[in-house]
């Protein structure tokens, strides 16, 4: 592969990107137990998905150099503008390029969607940026969370039954929460390692805000609180099948405990590796369960 594809395969973090895709999965799931499901559409809430999440990473890229959050302190995969690799301004313009497209595919959707979906991709584009930029970043003032938990839980799983349904019910919403929770689990880890040097930044995630204790139970909770959304929807009228992201629950167990104990960052980075193959895999199995489950 030449060197200047794989910097930015690497600038895009693809160990990432399940929290833009699962939440596509899922939704579709809900729209073929409504017998509504259109692989086009999905196709196309998957494109607009990935490249706010690639574009996101690029600006935090650009961003956390700039603010000087990426340092030669910080402890992870390296960073393309921090290493030299790419230059500030390249960078900035990838992102402007990347997100640009993500505005056109969005278009798309408001086109099969209607008009309501485009104030919200306006937004999430918008928060992409806003995540580490801007004079209020949310990453920065402990608000990272939230926008992942909204954005790549909430609005990606909502809006994808919504394109292809033309309705939300509380079923999706139910199983968009628990994606979300997960998502937000990945930053959760990215901050638990990154917490000294996100503090020495002025960089006030919630781990710097309440400590990594808080942290713990966040992930802990989140994760048991998203498992918790299979008997919920089996509760609502669908079949055992739901129940299948259960098996997971050993694996969120360990996963937990792995954080709690980590002090080597290598271990954290795994972690986090792991969080996201979590998402990924009770994504699956939600999504599985949910069809096969579908009365």
């Amino acid at each position: 592969m030449a060197g200047g594809a794989k910097i930015w395969i690497e600038a895009a973090r693809p160990k990432t990107l399940p929290a833009a895709v699962i939440p596509v999965l899922v939704g579709t799931a809900f729209a073929q137990a409504a017998h509504a499901a259109d692989l086009v559409k999905a196709a196309v809430c998957l494109a607009f998905s990935l490249l706010v999440q690639i574009g996101t990473n690029f600006a935090n890229d650009y961003f956390d150099f700039v603010q000087g959050a990426d340092t030669a302190e910080r402890v992870g995969p390296r960073r393309a503008v921090a290493a030299g690799l790419v230059t500030p301004r390249t960078m900035l313009f990838a992102t402007v390029l990347v997100l640009a497209a993500a505005f056109a595919v969005g278009l798309l959707l408001v086109a099969e969607g209607g008009w309501i979906l485009l104030p919200v991709g306006v937004v999430s584009i918008v928060c992409a940026i806003a995540y580490t930029g801007g004079p209020y970043p949310l990453g920065y003032n402990g608000l990272g969370d939230l926008f992942v938990f909204i954005f790549f839980g909430l609005v990606a799983v909502g809006a994808t039954f919504y394109v292809q349904v033309h309705a939300v019910t509380w079923p999706v919403l139910t199983a968009a929460a628990a994606v979300g929770l997960l998502a937000a689990n990945i930053l959760v880890a990215n901050n638990y390692r990154d917490v000294e040097t996100d503090a020495k930044a002025g960089k006030r995630t919630l781990v710097v805000r309440f400590g990594r204790r808080f942290a713990f139970w966040q992930y802990a909770l989140s994760a048991l609180a998203a498992l918790l959304s299979a008997p919920a929807l089996l509760l609502a009228g669908w079949r055992w099948p739901v129940l299948l992201p259960l098996v997971l629950f050993p694996w969120g167990v360990r996963l937990t405990h792995r954080l709690g104990r980590s002090a080597d960052p290598r271990e954290q980075i795994e972690v986090l590796a792991d969080t996201a193959k979590f998402l990924a895999a009770f994504g699956v199995l939600l999504s599985a369960g949910v069809i096969w489950g579908a009365r």
